[in-house]
């Protein structure tokens, strides 16, 4: 929300990515990689994964939609995980898994891009970007407002971003 549609597609060199080609490779790799999770190799025949890399979503509105879809296709698999098929093995590029390994191994994937996504805002925003956090410097203020208030029931009371 913080950058124009102009930053969404911004790139440092031919080599390095927009955050629009970012989101596009999520979106890629979400709907192969959960689509039919508990059923079939997390490496769809039909993906392109080549294909994610190159400039071919041309709006916000196009990149928000991929966005969507993209963790809608991953919290539609997780609901599906139950204790009767908990143990069951998955697979992604024929390398079998247990559920929380092949989970672990998307949610370590998708931090690492929203990393770079966030990154690139706060390049392209410098001084304007609003944090997402606690911003720089602001550490001392946080902790003395969260440590001043009282304790309820035996815990604090939280209203973290």
């Amino acid at each position: 929300d913080q950058l124009t549609d102009e930053q969404l597609f911004w790139r440092y060199n031919q080599a390095s990515n927009s955050i629009a080609v970012i989101v596009n490779h999520l979106h890629g790799n979400m709907l192969s990689r959960w689509t039919d999770f508990l059923t079939a190799d997390g490496e769809k025949s039909w993906r392109q994964r080549d294909a994610e890399f190159e400039d071919n979503v041309r709006s916000r509105a196009q990149m928000n939609q991929k966005w969507k879809e993209g963790w809608e296709c991953l919290f539609h698999a997780l609901d599906s995980i139950n204790n009767s098929n908990f143990d069951q093995p998955v697979y992604i590029r024929n390398q079998k898994h247990s559920i929380a390994e092949a989970c672990n191994r998307q949610l370590a994937h998708y931090a690492y891009h929203v990393g770079q996504i966030v990154y690139l805002g706060r390049m392209l925003k410098n001084a304007q970007w609003n944090s997402l956090s606690i911003p720089k410097g602001g550490s001392k203020a946080f902790n003395n407002k969260k440590f001043a208030k009282g304790k309820h029931d035996g815990h604090y009371t939280d209203d973290i971003k």
